[in-house]
């Protein structure tokens, strides 16, 4: 399992991305909560509620 760390200009923390071994990704924000998923298999992000909030990955857009 890898882990990227997401920072803003200053260095702050923001999030992170982690990887599992099944390819999928999950989104966390800088206090550990769960903002969305990455399915590689189905190519479709979804947000912390389960909804599908676009094709391809854009969990990055999740963290602010």
């Amino acid at each position: 399992m890898s882990t990227q760390q997401i920072r803003d200009q200053k260095g702050h923390l923001l999030g992170t991305i982690s990887s599992s071994p099944n390819n999928q990704q999950n989104a966390r924000d800088s206090h550990g909560r769960f903002l969305g998923s990455y399915d590689p298999h189905t190519n479709v992000t979804r947000d912390a509620s389960g909804r599908a909030i676009g094709t391809g990955n854009s969990l990055a857009s999740l963290i602010r």
